[in-house]
């Protein structure tokens, strides 16, 4: 899609791809929150195109350096997602381990305010940009030259809605649920309800890993979500006993089903994993292999005091 882009001009050149509302020295008028902006330097020279919404604090997600006279949106879509979608492939060869993964990590895959993971046939796009949203139709378009049969899924945080401005209808898919193996382990996942997309593809890696420690062990896994330390552990690492922790109800009880479709055993606690902690300390009790991967803590600045004491 060729076709002219609104200007935007920068006041100063930001530090890194995001210019914050300060940053903007002028933007002409048709400037519209969610769309792709021609960026301009102080001087007037063409400095890139950029995801755009004044209402964000990020006002600018600069995705590009390329000039915007010349910008051809779908053609930089497409190449953007057919290399995301080929490193998976063809240099990680995740399809030998796993029908779920991280296929688009924000600007690390030039493709800011936007995380997409593939399980099996469905495809969620999680959105943290008003402007990245508005662009789900060339977004799943180019996805779909790779995954022809792919099922589309869109979410976004109650947070994210507020901060950018926009809001996501409840997704009407027939199938909200879907079950992927991760190196021999087996996962259902919750497309609609679950936290994030559903499930955390990136810790992948981490949980094989983590269960290498696990052999002949006592294991706890703190802040568990479905169970997925703690399943590897049981399944893979040879733990003698797991304890999952999660104060979610319903992913806890996912862990259990989980734990079901493996055929192994996990201890499933619904708990706040604060209280929990003080307890098993005040009763002794220990563990030879601990994982804690708690929520985030500090989501601001403004939090950062609450958050250290």
């Amino acid at each position: 899609m060729k076709k002219p882009l609104f200007k935007v001009r920068l006041s100063h050149a930001p530090a890194g791809p995001n210019a914050f509302r300060r940053m903007i020295d002028a933007a002409e008028e048709g400037a519209i929150a969610g769309g792709i902006a021609a960026v301009y330097d102080k001087a007037g020279r063409p400095y890139g195109v950029g995801l755009y919404n004044p209402r964000s604090q990020i006002a600018l997600r600069i995705f590009t350096r390329e000039n915007p006279d010349t910008f051809d949106l779908t053609a930089f879509i497409k190449e953007r997602v057919a290399r995301a979608v080929g490193f998976r492939r063809d240099v990680l060869k995740l399809d030998a381990v796993t029908d779920a993964c991280r296929l688009v990590h924000d600007y690390g895959d030039g493709l800011p305010g936007l995380v997409v993971d593939r399980y099996g046939k469905h495809i969620v796009l999680e959105f943290y940009s008003y402007a990245m949203y508005r662009l789900a139709s060339f977004l799943e378009t180019a996805f779909r030259e790779h995954f022809p049969d792919a099922i589309f899924h869109h979410r976004a945080s109650t947070y994210t809605e507020t901060m950018e401005g926009f809001n996501i209808k409840p997704s009407k898919a027939a199938v909200q649920k879907t079950r992927v193996k991760e190196n021999g382990v087996l996962f259902e996942v919750d497309l609609a309800g679950g936290h994030k997309t559903g499930f955390f593809c990136d810790q992948r890696d981490n949980r094989l890993y983590a269960s290498t420690f696990a052999g002949g062990r006592s294991m706890l896994d703190i802040c568990a979500y479905t169970g997925g330390f703690g399943l590897y552990a049981a399944k893979l690492g040879g733990a003698a006993d797991v304890t999952c922790v999660e104060l979610d109800p319903e992913a806890s009880s996912l862990s259990k089903r989980n734990a079901n479709i493996n055929g192994v055993k996990i201890d499933a606690v619904c708990s706040d994993a604060f209280p929990y902690m003080r307890q098993m300390a005040e009763n002794s009790k220990r563990y030879g292999l601990v994982v804690l991967d708690p929520y985030k803590l500090v989501a601001s600045r403004e939090d950062q005091e609450r958050g250290i004491f």
